[in-house]
């Protein structure tokens, strides 16, 4: 495995401008490892997305084509 330490301060568009330069497979096993930490949904918007599924599982007609509505002007 290959091991890297960095003590540098680097701002967010430097940290970017670093990440570019990964290949996809690094950019891949970067992303894995900022995700790993198991993260918590709260019950509370766990509850708003079950419920979002409910109603558009019972009234599919409410539901909005993506491509439709995304030309639409924002109001």
């Amino acid at each position: 495995m290959n091991s890297l330490s960095l003590k540098i301060d680097l701002d967010f568009k430097e940290l970017l401008k670093v990440v570019k330069q990964l290949s996809p497979s690094e950019k891949l096993k970067l992303n894995d490892e900022i995700w790993k930490d198991d993260i918590e949904i709260p019950t509370e918007h766990q509850k708003i997305v079950l419920n979002r599924i409910k109603k558009s599982t019972a009234s599919p007609e409410r539901m909005l084509d993506w491509d439709e509505v995304s030309d639409l002007p924002i109001q």
